[in-house]
């Protein structure tokens, strides 16, 4: 198994893309952090997980919240080895109806959030001597401007610029920083998402999922599970030389 023995938090890891990679996670050997604010649906993931997981309440906007994350963890699983910074916030509007309320959810949990998780967590795995692997969960947006998305594209590009500028600093304590950007992934953020483009775009709800769906050079939106290969293949061992980078896990929407 390649992930055996080794303790790894999932933030925002209670459904969807972040259930799927626990899950595989745990599949693969390691003792799994459930860390979400629906903690109840943590609690539920981890006694499936078995392995000894653990839920933990997590709010990715709070400091006192990520502090408490990482001490839990160590304490009870004898350190972190694995971070996946999955934990996100999503709103579209168009350039003249941004409001700052809206900028600064997405902001704070998108990159706020997610890099003071990966600050603390560093911090605890630079402690520990024994390296490390730090998966940040940018998105294709970040590749690219939209005219509705402008402030979560800008918080997904945040995220795959902070990707690299980690990923270049703790490589020296052997931590390897990467990042996985998915491209349109069936989840219940995704209801969301559509009812947004229906209010913005005048369409029927369900439209804009099945067009983007259709729009996949593959032939079909992604599912959570086509996002736990690339994690478990950044978490492990064989992704050692790999420093500071985004793969696109998308279906071909992207290509950089």
């Amino acid at each position: 198994m390649k992930l055996a023995d080794k303790v790894a938090i999932v933030t925002g890891g209670a459904r969807g893309i972040g259930a799927a990679i626990a899950r595989r996670y745990a599949a693969e050997g390691a003792r799994v952090v459930v860390a979400d604010r629906r903690s109840d649906e943590a609690e539920a993931l981890a006694g499936e997980l078995g392995r000894g997981a653990i839920a933990v309440p997590f709010e990715a906007t709070n400091r006192a919240s990520i502090e408490a994350l990482v001490a839990r963890t160590s304490a009870e699983a004898g350190g972190i080895d694995i971070l996946v910074n999955n934990a996100a916030l999503f709103d579209l509007a168009p350039i003249l109806e941004i409001t700052e309320e809206s900028y600064d959810a997405v902001f704070s949990v998108n990159v706020r959030g997610l890099l003071f998780t990966l600050q603390a967590v560093a911090r605890q795995m630079v402690e520990q001597g024994r390296g490390g692997k730090i998966i940040n969960m940018a998105s294709q947006a970040g590749r690219r401007g939209e005219s509705l998305v402008a402030v979560y594209c800008a918080s997904k590009a945040a995220v795959i610029s902070l990707t690299q500028s980690a990923g270049l600093d703790l490589i020296r304590h052997r931590i390897n920083v990467n990042g996985i950007a998915p491209g349109v992934v069936d989840t219940p953020m995704w209801d969301r998402v559509d009812a947004l483009f229906a209010k913005y775009e005048n369409r029927a709800v369900g439209e804009k999922k099945r067009l983007v769906g259709e729009a996949v050079p593959y032939g079909r939106m992604g599912v959570p599970d086509d996002l736990a290969g690339a994690a478990l293949f950044l978490a492990s061992a064989d992704a050692d030389y790999i420093v500071a980078q985004t793969l696109n896990v998308d279906g071909g929407n992207w290509m950089s």
